[in-house]
């Protein structure tokens, strides 16, 4: 499943280069038609750690039964920089994607996909990656202004960058914060809100990332004593 697309082994410099490079690649027009298998792909980490945590849980569409799942550990030296989270994530959430049994028709990817600085976020990077479709399905903002959407679940706002819309403010549950939802690769924006609301079911995030975040974690935590310990850390990509 997954392709050679470049080399992981770039200065900042080089990455931010490769992205501005990569982002006129990035499909953010493609209506996405009926789906059977929906993946929800998330990594996390312990801040001031080059251990990095990855899951990816493969859903059937139809009634969130799981049909695949897989798990990486991997280390990056790359150091944190701000619109660069890709370069530190993907390696590892890639190898947790090469041992899945089943292939997706559209995943989840729990950061940003367009709504970034160079339009090209995690989900979009892995996207191009992957050859699938791909949403961000982000928990807090990266970039852009926006006004907040109604408080009933399925409300809406666009996400702008000065005149361009990158995204929607998705209120997916009534009265709770909303998440930042950004085409990936291969579909468009309409078709993101419409697969993002028809996996949720009664969570603040739909149920592909919801149970790859359990996943993660759980992850983390069994692998802890053998890195390292600390603190989960915050991301925005």
């Amino acid at each position: 499943m997954k392709l050679m697309l470049h080399s992981w082994n770039l200065t900042p410099k080089e990455a931010v280069a490769l992205q501005r490079e990569l982002a006129d690649r990035v499909n953010h027009s493609a209506p996405l038609g009926a789906c059977e298998l929906v993946a929800g792909a998330d990594c996390s980490y312990n801040r001031f750690s080059p251990w990095f945590y990855a899951a990816v849980v493969v859903l059937k569409a139809s009634d969130g039964t799981i049909v695949d799942k897989a798990e990486a550990v991997g280390k990056s030296p790359f150091p944190y920089v701000p619109g660069l989270l890709t370069f530190r994530e993907a390696p590892t959430i890639l190898e947790a994607f090469s041992k899945l049994t089943h292939r997706p028709d559209v995943v989840l990817v729990d950061g940003q996909g367009r709504a970034h600085p160079r339009r090209i976020g995690v989900a979009s990077h892995l996207g191009l990656w992957l050859g699938i479709p791909t949403i961000g399905c982000a928990k807090s903002k990266l970039i852009g202004e926006f006004e907040e959407p109604r408080k009933k679940a399925g409300s809406s706002s666009p996400l702008m960058i000065d005149d361009e819309q990158v995204g929607v403010v998705l209120r997916t549950k009534n009265s709770v914060k909303p998440l930042y939802i950004s085409p990936g690769h291969g579909i468009d924006l309409e078709s993101c809100i419409r697969i993002v609301l028809s996996q949720c079911r009664g969570y603040r995030q739909p149920e592909p990332t919801r149970l790859a975040h359990q996943a993660v974690n759980d992850l983390r935590r069994r692998m802890m004593g053998k890195h390292e310990k600390g603190s989960e850390t915050e991301k925005a990509e």
